[in-house]
This record gives C-alpha cells, sequence and structure tokens, in this order.
C-alpha cells in the first residue's frame, strides 16, 4: 500500500471523528474572516475550501470579507476573538511579509496570536507582458532593462506583496533596475496592462491564466521551480535566474489559546476536502497548488516564509508609510 492511500485512509478517519467534536465545540455557523476582497485569489479559494467542508460535515461555514492594512484587519479581528474555534481567518502571503514590514506597529504578533490550522494552497507568481511589448523572452527582457535602466515599469497589487518582492528579486538577481509602480487593487494593474499603458506585470497563476487564455496577455515566465501544468510552455526564472523562486499561498489561522486537538481535527477535515476530486479538480483548474499538510508541517512553512520575506525587505529597503 502507497504512502498516499495511507495518508488518505488516516484523513478520512480523522475526519469521520472531527465533525461532531468540532460540531460540539462551537455549536454554532462558524466565521471565516477572509483577510482580502470578494472575487479575488484568495476568496474564490477560501470559498471552493468552505463551501466543500461544510457539505462534508453538515455545518455551517460563513466567509466574510474583511480587507485592508495588507491584512491586517482582519487578523487583528481573528487575534482577539474568543478561542474556541468559532472564528478562523483565512489569510495569505502578507502574513509573512506584515512582521518585517510593519515590524512594531503591527497590532498582534503573528506567530504567538495566530495557530497555524491548515495550508490551503501554494501558486507560482508569474511575469505578464503587455502583447505589444517587444521582449517575449526573459533573457530579452533583461537585456532591454539593461539598457533602459529606471525607464521600464512593472505593476504589482501593492507595496511589500509578493509581486513586489518578486520584481525587486528580479532586479536584483538580473541586474536591472525595472520601476516598481504599486496599484491598490487587480483590476485597475490589469486594464492598464492590457490597454499598454504599464507594459508590464508581476501577478499570480490564478489571476494569469484567464488572460493568457484569452490572449490579453503574454506571460513570459512563472517563479515555480518546477513546470506549471495550466500554464505549458511558460518557464520558470529559475531557467535564467538560478535560484529564482516566490510563491503567493493561502492558509487558516486560528486564535492562539485554541486547543490542539480542535486544530488537529480541523487539520484533518480539510485535508480531506482537498482530497475530493471535485474540489481537486476546481483548485487544480486554477492553478491552485495543494498538498497535504499538518499543522507542523505548515507552522514550518509561516516560520520559513516569516524569514525570507524579512531578508527582502532589508535587501530591497522596501517600506510602507
Amino acid at each position: 500500500m502507497g504512502q498516499d492511500t495511507r495518508l488518505g485512509r488516516r484523513l478520512l478517519a480523522g475526519l469521520a471523528l472531527a465533525a461532531p467534536a468540532i460540531a460540539r465545540a462551537q455549536g454554532r455557523t462558524t466565521r471565516v474572516i477572509n483577510a482580502y476582497s470578494p472575487g479575488g485569489t484568495a476568496d474564490v479559494v477560501c470559498r471552493i475550501l468552505f463551501a466543500a467542508l461544510g457539505a462534508r460535515m453538515g455545518q455551517g461555514f460563513a466567509v466574510e470579507n474583511r480587507p485592508g492594512a495588507a491584512g491586517t484587519i482582519a487578523a487583528q479581528a481573528v487575534a482577539r476573538a474568543p478561542a474556541d474555534g468559532a472564528t478562523l481567518l483565512y489569510d495569505a502571503t502578507a502574513h509573512s511579509v506584515n512582521p518585517a514590514l510593519f515590524g512594531s506597529r503591527l497590532p498582534y504578533d503573528t506567530q504567538r496570536d495566530l495557530l497555524p490550522v491548515f495550508l490551503a494552497m501554494v501558486t507560482p507568481n508569474t511575469l505578464m507582458a503587455n502583447l505589444d511589448f517587444p521582449a517575449r523572452t526573459v533573457p530579452a527582457l533583461i537585456d532591454l532593462a539593461k539598457s533602459r535602466p529606471g525607464r521600464l515599469d512593472c505593476a504589482t497589487t501593492g507595496i511589500g506583496t509578493a509581486q513586489h518582492v518578486s520584481l525587486e528579486l528580479f532586479n536584483h538577481l538580473a541586474g536591472t533596475r525595472i520601476a516598481h509602480v504599486a496599484y491598490r487593487e487587480m483590476a485597475s494593474a490589469r486594464n492598464d496592462l492590457t490597454a499598454g499603458r504599464v507594459p508590464l506585470q508581476f501577478s499570480n497563476v490564478p489571476t494569469t491564466l484567464p488572460l493568457v487564455q484569452a490572449g490579453q496577455v503574454a506571460c513570459l515566465a512563472h517563479t515555480g521551480p518546477a513546470p506549471v501544468g495550466v500554464l505549458p510552455g511558460v518557464p520558470g526564472l529559475a531557467e535564467t535566474l538560478p535560484g529564482f523562486e516566490t510563491w503567493e499561498w493561502n492558509g487558516v489561522f486560528a486564535p492562539a489559546g485554541t486547543p490542539p486537538g480542535l486544530i488537529r481535527e480541523l487539520n484533518a477535515a480539510l485535508n480531506a476536502v482537498i482530497a475530493e476530486p471535485a474540489t481537486l479538480e476546481r483548485l487544480t483548474g486554477l492553478g491552485a497548488l495543494t498538498r497535504p499538510n499538518t499543522v507542523e508541517e505548515f507552522a514550518a512553512f509561516r516560520a520559513q516564509q516569516i524569514e525570507f520575506f524579512a531578508g527582502m525587505v532589508r535587501m530591497a529597503n522596501i517600506r510602507i508609510d
């Protein structure tokens, strides 16, 4: 019997035990406070997961979008919520950037006050270009950028985001000076990219995929270490710039003090959900990569991401007002 089969059976067995315990602990619909706006990648993936979890468990999970301040508004609300399993946080990559970006101004301690429950998905970042942009490969882009230092612009969805960090890492490894243009939300950045007002944009796979499929942009590269199935033929930046790797990720968190048994039950239940063929198909089609993970594995991943982004914030001297 393979390891995956054994793991799947353990997760299903854990789920059978989890549902009654979670229901007893909560006794009401669970609030899932999402740190991002409706319609974005984090919102779409969150709703897929918790709709499937609710159907499997026969219990309500109400997703409440509470965006703002790079996710800190939602995170603070959950950090201060009762530790009874009735309130969860759905957060993303900014969760691991904010400790370095805000420092002592952060109104909670990320690793102390918010406990990892489940790593929901990871996805590489992507580098898109307007269809009229003359460079269609990474080496050609580097040559062009070096010939026009500071004169090429690249859009992202904000200062300190994974996309911003990807641009700074690109400039560092390639020896270029592509200028950062920060947008408040994805729609404006996408519109300016497709209209040619900005030539380049770092994004993520789920956001890039429909634009590529519609023939609206060219995807020059992605930031993962392996081919991305939904973007066939798109190379990794590491093929030109060895060691280049950045990710966006989503995860579920609970307030500090939540009983460990309850956290493990939720982890087992969510692992079972991502193993369901219908859920897996929807997430894979978006370019949202999933993998089984324990509470400990997610905690280690978060710690590694916090360390990585802290180094990038220092290296690029990224500041937020």
